[in-house]
């Protein structure tokens, strides 16, 4: 298993990591098989979208805050319970097949870690599993 640090940079953000997951499965040395990434914190997630168009994660960021609003009156006081929903909306987990060595991603898609309590230091935790 790999550990990816992942700095956010403001409160909701999403960031491209797929470059330094690929960067671990090539560490594992797994040809095929699968890779299983995974985000140990309530107010983050994971999620694989577009990365061609940067419209798309702004659309995502607009969307999820239009339904899960900042807002005083959560019956969890701690001022981030919106980022526990929306991250539990994203997930925590997301599993990728690997071939030739490589993620098989879409032509567009990217993975995405999701911050919705920053700026932070996160984790993000890479597993390859195959042959």
């Amino acid at each position: 298993m790999q550990e990816l640090a992942v700095p956010t940079r403001s409160r909701v953000q999403l960031v491209d990591i797929t470059s330094h997951v690929q960067a671990a499965v090539a560490q594992e040395g797994i040809t095929d098989g699968v890779c299983h990434v995974a985000v140990p914190h309530t107010t983050a997630g994971v999620t694989l979208n577009e990365n061609a168009d940067p419209d798309v994660t702004a659309d995502i960021i607009a969307v999820l805050d239009g339904l899960v609003p900042r807002r005083d009156d959560y019956r969890h006081v701690e001022g981030n319970s919106d980022s526990h929903v929306k991250a539990s909306l994203m997930g925590f987990t997301a599993t990728i097949p690997v071939a030739g060595g490589r993620l098989v991603l879409g032509t567009w898609q990217a993975v995405y870690f999701c911050e919705f309590d920053g700026p932070r230091r996160r984790r993000c935790l890479v597993t390859a599993v195959g042959k």
